[in-house]
């Protein structure tokens, strides 16, 4: 794929992403072409499960309120070309009170007062679907407005995970920001796999489910052909590691899964229906690839798990973010140049 102008001395269009967590956000932008020079988190276990899987990511623990800009810089960095952040989500979160920008945890203000002090060439910013209620309209128009002071055109978009190959239906509010000369370039992703097409429980977790030996696991699967509640993890305050509230339980029921825990190993010969979910199982159903190690204990794990952005939305919008990028520098785009290829050997576009 071909890249914009990256800055001097990398490879490739630089990322600072601010409150990582576990890393499903950075994995998809990784794969859309991003290079990290710097990721900021503030959970322990989260940056022990940045660094096991990434040893070349360069981590810091921190509050991004009290990170200056100049933190966030190295000598071969002037500017990111893309700031990125996962926000913490109870300030807007269906389960919590939704105080919004009354809640402490509400690091909407400071991610935007490190934008405006970065100057990064696209911002993107990912939350729960609870911020874009018609309560938080008002919040959602005064972030446009300070984008807009800040020299950029800024858009929100409600994606649904399982448009984007994940097994569940994970509904995520994302902000996406470029300097006006730049946005006209960009386009939101549009759904892959088609509609309807999406992976299902039952496929993504069948092999996993007989790994133990468990004699139910295919039928278990045939039952669990559907796509998944959205996975909750909670916050410090409240939350643990189960499936949600009672209406996802009920659904996970249905799926023969006992939504009121989590599994230490897959099921073995013998266990009867319903069965936990292991975090590794969980991680699959967010779109993680499998070896990707979840740091901490139990309720920890879950957690990170439970609140990341499932890699390949990251991605996909990565990946729209990246082409806008290349438009705006006049350099041929994947797309542009898969098209010419293909026109080139003769194939019907």
């Amino acid at each position: 794929m071909p890249i914009p102008h990256p800055s001097p001395g990398l490879s490739a269009p630089a990322c600072v992403e601010l409150c990582a967590g576990a890393g499903g956000q950075a994995l998809g932008l990784e794969r859309a072409g991003f290079a990290h020079t710097l990721l900021v988190e503030l959970d322990a276990d989260a940056c022990c499960t940045l660094l096991i899987n990434r040893p070349a990511w360069n981590v810091l623990r921190a509050d991004i309120r009290a990170v200056r800009p100049e933190a966030l810089l190295t000598d071969r960095l002037e500017a990111p070309d893309l700031l990125a952040a996962g926000v913490p989500c109870p300030p807007f979160s269906l389960a919590g009170k939704q105080l919004g920008c009354d809640d402490e945890r509400d690091l909407f203000p400071a991610a935007l007062a490190l934008a405006q002090e970065l100057k990064p060439r696209a911002i993107l910013i990912e939350n729960v679907k609870g911020l874009m209620q018609e309560k938080f309209r008002e919040y959602r128009s005064g972030i446009l407005q300070q984008l807009r002071d800040c020299g950029y055109t800024a858009e929100w978009r409600l994606l649904n995970a399982c448009d984007f190959g994940v097994a569940q239906l994970r509904p995520r509010a994302v902000l996406v920001a470029l300097p006006p000369n730049t946005f006209p370039h960009f386009r939101w992703p549009e759904p892959s796999p088609p509609a309807g097409t999406a992976p299902l429980v039952g496929d993504v977790l069948r092999a996993s489910m007989a790994s133990g030996g468990w004699e139910l696991a295919e039928s278990w699967a045939v039952q669990a052909q559907r796509i998944a509640p959205t996975l909750c993890g909670g916050s410090r305050k409240h939350g643990g590691p189960d499936l949600g509230p009672s209406r996802a339980r009920r659904v996970w029921a249905e799926m023969g899964v006992n939504g009121a825990g989590v599994a230490d190993a897959p099921p073995s010969p013998g266990d009867a229906l319903p069965v936990k979910l292991t975090i590794a199982q969980m991680a699959l159903l967010q779109g993680f690839p499998p070896d990707w190690v979840f740091e901490g204990r139990k309720t920890s794990a879950y957690r990170q798990v439970g609140n990341a952005f499932p890699p390949p939305v990251a991605q996909a919008v990565g990946r729209s973010i990246m082409e806008a990028l290349l438009r705006a520098d006049g350099v041929p785009s994947a797309r542009t140049s898969e098209h010419a290829q293909l026109s080139d050997a003769g194939v019907p576009m």
